[in-house]
C-alpha cells in the first residue's frame, strides 16, 4: 500500500521540517515547498493527497494560492488544510468560505495536526488510508511491503506499471474505474499518454495473471463504455 503523499507549503524551515518529521514517523510521505511558486511547480509534477498550506508566504500568499487551485480543474478538489497565526473569527470564516477544507491556528500540537490530516483524508480520499500492507480481492492478493503479488498461492511477476495498475484496482475493490481515472492514478494528472495506453497495460496485466491463474485473469473485467473493474470472483 502506498503511503499518503502530503505537500507542506511553509516558508519557516524549522516548522516545515518538524511537521515533515512527524508526518513521516506516522506513515506519510511528504515534501516541502517554501513558497507559492515552488508549491505550484511541485503540484504540477505530482498532485498530492493533501496540502498543508501556510497562509503567510512570500510573494503570493497561501490564501491566494489556495483560491487559484480551487479555480483549476486539476486541483479544484485538492484537500487543503490552512496553517496560520491568524486567529480572528473573520479570518477563519474567509478561509472556509474560500474553499479550504480545514483551518489550524499556530501554535498547534502535533497530535491535533495528525488527527486533522487523517480526518480530512478519511472524508476526501479514504482509499489512501487503507490499513495494513495486504490487499486481497478474490484469488488475487498483494503485499505492498514486500512488493509481491499472489494468485491462488502462486507468485505473479509484474512490471512496475502493471503493479501500479493492479494496486489501483485492488484499492477500489469491485468498483469500476474509468480509463481516465486509472491514467491519473498510475501516471499522474499531468502526462502525455492517451487512454489507449491504459488498455495496453491492462492487456499485459491480464497476460501476467493468466500465466499463473486463469481465474485471477478473469477477475480483471472490462466494463464496456466505462472502464475496468477487479471483480471479487471470476464470472
Amino acid at each position: 500500500m502506498k503511503k499518503p503523499y502530503i505537500l507542506i507549503v511553509e516558508d519557516e524551515a524549522a516548522i516545515a521540517e518538524l511537521i515533515a518529521i512527524n508526518l513521516r514517523h506516522s506513515g506519510f510521505e511528504c515534501e516541502i515547498a517554501s513558497d507559492s511558486a515552488e508549491a505550484q511547480s511541485m503540484v504540477f509534477e505530482r498532485v498530492p493527497d493533501l496540502v498543508l498550506l501556510d497562509w503567510m508566504l512570500p510573494s503570493m500568499s497561501g490564501f491566494s494560492l489556495a483560491k487559484q487551485w480551487r479555480s483549476q480543474t486539476e486541483t479544484k478538489l485538492l484537500p487543503i488544510i490552512m496553517l496560520t497565526a491568524k486567529a480572528e473569527e473573520a479570518d477563519k470564516v474567509a478561509s472556509l468560505d474560500a474553499g479550504m477544507d480545514d483551518y489550524i491556528t499556530k501554535p498547534f500540537s502535533t497530535k491535533e495536526l495528525l488527527a486533522r490530516v487523517r480526518a480530512l483524508l478519511r472524508r476526501r480520499a479514504p482509499s489512501v488510508l487503507v490499513s495494513g500492507s495486504l490487499l486481497t480481492v478474490g484469488v488475487i492478493s498483494m503485499d505492498s511491503a514486500s512488493h509481491r503479488v499472489m494468485a491462488e498461492d502462486k507468485e505473479v511477476k509484474l512490471a512496475p506499471t502493471e503493479f501500479k495498475l493492479l494496486t489501483a484496482l485492488l484499492q477500489q475493490g469491485d468498483k469500476v474505474l474509468k480509463r481516465e481515472t486509472l491514467q491519473n492514478m498510475v501516471w499522474g494528472h499531468y502526462n502525455d499518454i492517451d487512454e489507449r495506453t491504459v488498455d495496453v497495460h491492462i492487456k499485459r496485466l491480464r497476460e501476467a495473471l493468466t500465466a499463473v491463474s486463469a481465474v485471477a485473469a478473469a477477475q480483471v473485467e472490462t466494463i464496456r463504455g466505462m472502464g475496468y473493474r477487479l471483480s471479487k470472483s471470476a464470472l
